[in-house]
């Protein structure tokens, strides 16, 4: 698979005369995922997370442009966990989730909206250019239609188990934005290899959770003049 994935979404890195510039804003408009604004510098694309990324506060992590646009299903596939080559993940210390082919499954999961500028961080998180994962487009359904995004799926897979405290960032994402209730059950039932050691990431997304919940208390004190 192409590394800037199907429509080589990394074309906004060249450096363009201003002729050329109009010409990929009228592009821009036919790409899958990627919607042309008025403003040059507000070109966005569409980000399928099935995984880690389900949850606000990890994918905003290093990706801040990050906002919910729909909860999609994509059909014909489903979730396993594992790890390129098999090499342990340092980060997780057990299996990260992908998704493979398999027809009469679902996975569910979150698209995101986020800025083009965000585009190197999110590949850089999925380890693109070691190989581990590979950026593709596909095609979700939510209410009434269609859309397609970007996605990642991992490599030379090889099977396994994915940490208690990983399977907890994936469950506590699909809660945070209301998957299917079948579907979060599904999740919950997913064997761990019960890793109980320290993770490092798991103190990042504390501080972020923490830091979240205060801006919601603090926006809940103080509502928005005129409403109720």
């Amino acid at each position: 698979m192409k590394e800037g994935g199907k429509h080589s979404i990394a074309d906004h890195h060249m450096k363009m005369a201003p002729f050329t510039a109009i010409l990929l804003f009228w592009k821009l408009m036919f790409i899958p995922g990627i919607e042309a604004a008025a403003d040059m510098d507000q070109h966005t694309f569409l980000y399928f997370a099935y995984g880690s990324n389900l949850l606000k506060e990890r994918l905003q992590l290093k990706n801040p442009s990050a906002a919910v646009h729909c909860v999609a299903r994509l059909k014909d596939y489903k979730l396993v966990f594992g790890n390129h080559q098999g090499m342990p993940s340092n980060r997780w210390h057990g299996g990260v989730a992908t998704i493979e082919h398999s027809p009469g499954d679902e996975v569910w999961g979150v698209v995101w909206r986020m800025n083009v500028a965000d585009l190197e961080s999110l590949d850089r998180q999925e380890n693109v250019k070691l190989g581990a994962y590979s950026p593709v487009e596909v095609s979700v359904s939510t209410t009434g239609q269609e859309l397609s995004c970007r996605t990642y799926i991992m490599n030379s897979c090889v099977y396994a188990p994915p940490s208690p405290q990983y399977l907890k960032v994936i469950v506590m994402g699909a809660e945070q934005n209301g998957l299917p209730k079948e579907y979060q059950e599904k999740l919950k039932t997913i064997e761990t290899n019960k890793y109980e050691g320290h993770l490092p990431v798991m103190e990042e997304l504390d501080r972020a959770l923490r830091k979240s919940e205060k801006i919601s208390l603090t926006h809940n004190n103080h509502p928005t003049p005129g409403r109720r």
